[in-house]
């Protein structure tokens, strides 16, 4: 290490988050959690250097979602800031919502014989999803609907006009998996033509368009299993304070493969630095990602690197994948970076936005593993970094803007709101 760097970097921060990292013992495991099974050396080191605490990501009274998650996260309120899925996917897009617009997040579905198969139509290819998408427009797009292309199954479906609206009740894709879909209607949250209005006319176009995609030669070829849409989480135009604003000034950085964690950051006035092959799997571009990192703190104070594969894997119920996923995430992200920044000064911190047990394939609202390293932080006792170990340590239970004031080291009575 070049000593005139040595420290140059204090007071900036890398935190990375693994998206659905966080489950329950499981029996093939020998009890273990796969963070406990899998082999993480780095994400040890940043306990056993650092503190360990538990972070509330999903309270009640808001969806279990990663949207919800990565924005608490993110120490922003979600009884003051939280709009939905639908709009925030939409900012990532750079999709300019208009006031009366209803924003949805629209899966790419399979359906068999009545059932929610799969919310992600096997992880359809993003070329396929694309045409899926445009054809979708082509037949039903109209001054009322409109459809719009995304990453693989994660598409979006904007509702125009002030006869709809965003009080409408959903069921999760990903968490509603092998349930009959006549189980999972949308329903209006309000006593108002418009949120009946729209819960029947989300309900007829999901059928419609179901009924076309079945008959789709891509459908009926096999070559996708995406046979149905399926909308969810609608919101309209959100308003976030900027990033920089909330944090003393700070400029802050998002490296993501997915369009709700990007979606945030635009709407937090964040800068989204994109990295070719970064797909939100397991086949994602790590030594991209690890790079863009590395470069990034250089000229931001602040660097979010978010990993989707481990959510997917999660979902999916695949443990093996999970394993494989956690270890990729520890040895191609989490040691890069840190052995690349060693000696500068960073503070770093590991955790993910929620819990995905395999045994479930859903999210829940159990407080996070957190563990932060860096020259304000007191080390503590906890030496690994698990489930069971960071509830130990000394940063307690945070929620809130908690975690990162901590990562900032900002004192409660210092700058940031």
């Amino acid at each position: 290490m070049d000593p005139v760097r040595k420290n140059d970097l204090v007071g900036k921060a890398v935190v990375f988050l693994a998206d659905g990292m966080a489950d329950d013992p499981i029996p093939e495991l020998g009890g273990k959690t796969p963070l406990e099974a899998a082999e993480t050396p780095y994400m040890d080191l940043i306990a056993s250097t650092g503190a360990s605490g538990t972070f509330l990501s999903l309270p009640e009274g808001f969806p279990t979602s990663s949207d919800a998650a990565n924005m608490s996260v993110l120490g922003y309120s979600l009884a003051k800031y939280y709009p939905g899925r639908g709009p925030i996917e939409a900012a990532s897009r750079e999709l300019k919502l208009k006031a009366d617009d209803v924003a949805w997040r629209c899966n790419l579905v399979t359906v068999e014989n009545g059932i929610l198969k799969d919310y992600s139509a096997g992880h359809i290819d993003g070329n396929h999803s694309r045409i899926l998408m445009e054809d979708l427009q082509k037949h039903f797009g109209s001054e009322k609907v409109s459809f719009h292309p995304g990453v693989s199954y994660r598409n979006l479906m904007i509702l125009h006009g002030s006869e709809f609206s965003a009080d409408v009740g959903y069921f999760k894709p990903d968490s509603s998996q092998d349930e009959p879909v006549e189980s999972l209607p949308w329903t209006p949250l309000k006593d108002t033509p418009e949120a009946r209005h729209t819960a029947e006319f989300v309900t007829d176009l999901v059928r419609r368009c179901g009924e076309y995609l079945s008959g789709h030669p891509l459908v009926r070829s096999g070559a996708v299993r995406a046979n149905g849409i399926w909308p969810w989480s609608p919101g309209r135009k959100p308003a976030f304070p900027a990033f920089s604003e909330k944090y003393g000034g700070r400029k802050g950085a998002v490296i993501t493969a997915v369009d709700v964690i990007s979606g945030i950051a635009r709407c937090a006035s964040m800068d989204v630095i994109p990295v070719e092959g970064a797909t939100g799997y397991i086949d994602t571009n790590y030594a991209g990602k690890a790079e863009a990192a590395i470069r990034a703190i250089e000229d931001h104070d602040f660097v979010y690197v978010h990993l989707e594969a481990i959510d997917e894997t999660s979902h999916e119920g695949r443990l093996d994948r999970k394993l494989q996923a956690i270890r990729d995430f520890d040895e191609k992200i989490v040691r890069p970076v840190m052995l690349a920044l060693r000696e500068r000064g960073v503070t770093f911190a590991i955790l993910p936005d929620h819990p995905v047990p395999l045994h479930l394939r859903k999210h829940t609202r159990t407080p996070v593993p957190v563990a932060v390293c860096g020259p304000h932080i007191k080390p503590d006792s906890v030496m690994r970094y698990s489930e069971a170990d960071a509830p130990k340590g000394s940063l307690g239970a945070l929620s809130g803007d908690q975690f990162m004031k901590t990562v900032l080291n900002i004192q409660e009575n210092g700058k940031g709101k």
